[in-house]
C-alpha cells in the first residue's frame, strides 16, 4: 500500500528564494552546491557516486568505526528517549546504523530527516521506514547555507523536552566552517548532543594526504554528477571540460575544486536572465575541505564545542566527533 509523505518545507527552498540563489549561482560563477542535488535524477547520481567511492560505504573497517562510535556514543545518553534531526540526512545511512544501536540499548526515538533537496529527504524516510513509524517521522527541506532560523525550525519538534540527538554527517567539507558552525552550536541546546562527522585526509603531511584523496572526486562518476547541473541548463558536453584542483582556502585550510572551463562560447537563459560565458571563462561547481583531526577539534572547540569523544578509523580519511555545547 502506498503511504503518503508530509514535508516541512523553508522559505529558504520556496521557488523565489531557490530562484534568487541559481541566479547568484550563475551571476558569482561559484554554485551553490544545493543545485546538485535539486531532482531525483541528481540525486540517484549523488547516491551512485556516494555507494562507490565513498570510505563509510566500502571500506569495511571505516564502517565498523561508526558503528563502534555510534555504539559508544549511545552509551553515553542516559535519557530513555531522545530526538534525532538528520542534519544533510543524504540517503539516512548512518542515521539507520545510530537508530539501530539505540534500539538494542531499548532507546526510544523520533526523527526528522532534513535536507535541501525533497528527493533526498524522501530517500532517507524510505531507508528508515523499518525503524521509525510513519507518525514518529517528521521530514524538513531545508537549505542549511542559507536559513538563519533553524532553533525556531525545529523549535517545535516533537518531545522538546527530551534531549536531541542531532547528526552532521558527510557536510562540513561543502561549507565555510566559519559560517556554519556558529548555526549548529546555536541549534544545540544543553541537554542536546551532536554527532558530526568530518572526510579526513589520510596522512600527517596535509598536501600529500590531499593529492592521495584526489581520486575519490576526479572521476567519470563525479565529472556526471557535478557537470548535470550545466547541462541541464543548456550548457553542451563540448563547451568546455571540468577540472578538479587543490588549493588552499581560508584559516589555511586545503580543498578539492572542481571548477567547468569553457572551451567555446556558450549562452544560456535561465528566469529570463542571460548569461554568457567565453572561452576561457570557468565556473566553480564543487569544493570539498578536507581536515585533520586536530583541526576538527580546534575548529568545534573554537565555536563552542565541547569535544567528549572521538573515532578515526584506520585509514585516517574519516572521523566521528561526539559534541556537547559548551
Amino acid at each position: 500500500m502506498t503511504v503518503s509523505v508530509q514535508i516541512a518545507i523553508h522559505p529558504s527552498q520556496f521557488p523565489e528564494n531557490v530562484r534568487r540563489d541559481l541566479l547568484a549561482s550563475l551571476r558569482t560563477r561559484r554554485v551553490n552546491h544545493k543545485f546538485h542535488y535539486d531532482n531525483a535524477k541528481q540525486t540517484q547520481k549523488w547516491l551512485a557516486l556516494h555507494e562507490f567511492h565513498s570510505p563509510a560505504r566500502y571500506d569495511a573497517e571505516c564502517l565498523a568505526t561508526y558503528d563502534r562510535a555510534f555504539a559508544e556514543a549511545v552509551a553515553q545518553i542516559k535519557a530513555l528517549q531522545v530526538h534525532i534531526i538528520g542534519l544533510g540526512c543524504g540517503g539516512g545511512q548512518k542515521d539507520v546504523q545510530l537508530m539501530k544501536q539505540l534500539k538494542a540499548r531499548g532507546k526510544l526515538f523520533s526523527y526528522t530527516p532534513c535536507d535541501v533537496s525533497v528527493a533526498m529527504v524522501l530517500v532517507a524516510r524510505q531507508a528508515t521506514r523499518a525503524l521509525v513509524q510513519a507518525k514518529n517521522c517528521f521530514p524538513v527541506v531545508c537549505d542549511l547555507a542559507t536559513a538563519d532560523d533553524l532553533p525556531e525550525l525545529f523549535a517545535h519538534a516533537p518531545k522538546v523536552k527530551a534531549p536531541r540527538v542531532i547528526t552532521f554527517f558527510g557536510m562540513i567539507p561543502n561549507f565555510e566552517p566559519q559560517k556554519i558552525l556558529p548555526k549548529i552550536t546555536q541549534l544545540l541546546r544543553p541537554n542536546d548532543y551532536l554527532l558530526f562527522s568530518a572526510n579526513l585526509t589520510p596522512s600527517d603531511d596535509y598536501a600529500a594526504g590531499m593529492r592521495k584523496i584526489l581520486p575519490q572526486y576526479d572521476n567519470p562518476l563525479t565529472h556526471d554528477w557535478l557537470t548535470a547541473f550545466l547541462f541541464d541548463l543548456g550548457v553542451e558536453q563540448q563547451d568546455g571540460r571540468l577540472r578538479f584542483s587543490i588549493e588552499t582556502g581560508g584559516l589555511g585550510l586545503k580543498r578539492v575544486v572542481a571548477k567547468f572551463h569553457f572551451q567555446r562560447a556558450r549562452r544560456i537563459k535561465v528566469s529570463g536572465r542571460k548569461f554568457s560565458f567565453v572561452r576561457g571563462d570557468a565556473i566553480r561547481l564543487f569544493f570539498s575541505y578536507r581536515y585533520t583531526p586536530a583541526v576538527v577539534q580546534k575548529l568545534l572547540e573554537r565555536h563552542g564545542l565541547d569535544v567528549t569523544d572521538k573515532w578515526i578509523a584506520k585509514s585516517a580519511e574519516e572521523g566521528v566527533f561526539f559534541c556537547r555545547r559548551k
